[in-house]
């Protein structure tokens, strides 16, 4: 088991690597401007992507970047400040302050570099007028139990905000505006990735508004009365004040599922990437993996053994209980669940960012005993998972998987290595 398990954390690092920021950066740097060069960003790997930056860049800039708290690191021009996350508070929210004063009274030779990652919806609450830093983090909390994808709480939480949506671009005009996005999202929308401070999209109050009626959200009476008035709508991307931006996104989940997929391959096992998109309960998707998982050890289809299926994307969690864990947690218990008893199957299930709901953990590794040594502790998968209690489960088995902050955040990493034969 510790060989298997060393094999899925060299495939958790090698994806990690794929969005390193010191390599992926350097491309997508634009040309020195005649005026100044402004930094701002948000999200949980945004103090590695600044301090790399400032290493690459060549002429003098400023700025701030906002991240989680723990994730700060030391740079020399650009000022790193911590706010909550996931819940917003008062230090994002003074944080939001800061990077609206970095971009105020710019001229058309100036630059803005922003950097974007996920985390950055959470880390920099705006209310909208007449809205409360309380009913921003009642949203958030609604948003986060709702079982909605990323993308439409993003959508959501846009249209109630004086940042999201392109507004800080929009702020910074007439300054050109280079965004440079660590997409976590599915699909790799960068409007959407920490719900687009500096990207607008096409998506409106309609759009918001029907996702709540759909995923049967009920939202604070103040909310619903701002999406209603006039001032809700983001700005649209044929706005003039964008015509000059660029957008590039410079890592994602496709590309750091491709470098694991080459590492295990360079160790002689064949991998297959299933989706960089998945999305859906996490519990439902684990159901899932694990019945491709016992096609394949039963019947040695629809992939010969041995291989590796690899996915990302970013599943949901419905909270029904009130356990501890997070999605990538919750999908290793299911899928634990799924696989019990089907010998030879070893899995990892990871958030890239290292950081796993709002425990200390990136996910937990499974294989094919963990249902059977979480019974041997008196303690049944099912009960558990239906409490959204998987970390206690694998905290119990010693199973979390533990990595500190990474730097980066492609989203969800999903390894599931099934031997040439059963164990």
């Amino acid at each position: 088991m510790a060989g298997e398990r060393a094999f899925l954390t060299r495939l958790f690092r090698a994806a990690v690597a794929a969005a390193d920021p010191e390599i992926v950066l350097g491309p997508f740097l634009p040309p020195r401007p005649k005026g100044k060069t402004v930094v701002v960003g948000a999200g949980k790997g945004v103090a590695q992507l600044a301090h790399a930056l400032e290493r690459l860049w060549d002429g003098p800039l400023s700025g701030v970047v906002v991240t989680r708290y723990g994730y700060g690191i030391p740079c020399r021009r650009i000022r790193v400040v911590e706010a909550g996350h996931p819940v917003p508070d008062q230090a994002g929210l003074d944080a939001t302050g800061l990077l609206f004063a970095a971009v105020q009274g710019l001229e058309a030779d100036d630059l803005v570099i922003a950097l974007v990652c996920g985390g950055g919806s959470a880390l920099l609450p705006a209310p909208a007028a007449g809205l409360s830093l309380q009913d921003e983090i009642a949203l958030n909390e609604i948003l986060l139990a709702s079982g909605a994808p990323i993308s439409v709480m993003n959508m959501i939480r846009k249209q109630v905000s004086r940042i999201k949506g392109g507004r800080l671009a929009a702020a910074a005009w007439p300054a050109q505006v280079v965004s440079l996005v660590v997409s976590d999202i599915p699909g790799d929308d960068p409007a959407l990735v920490a719900s687009g401070p500096t990207v607008p999209d096409a998506a409106g109050v309609q759009d918001a508004l029907a996702a709540v009626r759909r995923y049967g959200m009920t939202l604070p009476p103040a909310i619903m009365h701002s999406l209603n008035t006039a001032t809700a709508q983001a700005p649209s991307p044929d706005d003039p004040r964008f015509q000059r931006n660029t957008v590039h996104v410079i890592a994602s989940a496709s590309l750091s599922l491709e470098a694991a997929a080459r590492t295990a391959e360079r160790e002689g096992i064949p991998a297959a990437i299933l989706s960089d998109s998945v999305e859906g309960e996490a519990r439902d998707v684990a159901q899932v993996h694990a019945a491709i998982a016992r096609e394949i050890v039963q019947r040695n289809r629809p992939f010969p053994r041995p291989v590796l299926l690899l996915s990302g994307g970013e599943t949901t969690v419905t909270l029904k209980g009130h356990g501890k864990g997070g999605r990538n947690s919750e999908f290793a218990l299911s899928l634990a669940i799924g696989i019990s008893g089907v010998e030879g199957i070893h899995a990892l299930a990871a958030d890239t960012d290292g950081i796993d709901g709002s425990e200390d953990n990136a996910g937990a590794f499974v294989d094919t005993f963990t249902a059977t040594r979480l019974y041997q502790r008196g303690m049944d998968p099912a009960s558990l998972l239906r409490r959204n209690d998987a970390w206690t489960a694998f905290s119990a088995l010693g199973d979390l998987f533990v990595t500190g902050p990474t730097g980066t955040n492609v989203n969800d990493f999903r390894a599931i290595l099934i031997a040439r034969h059963p164990m």
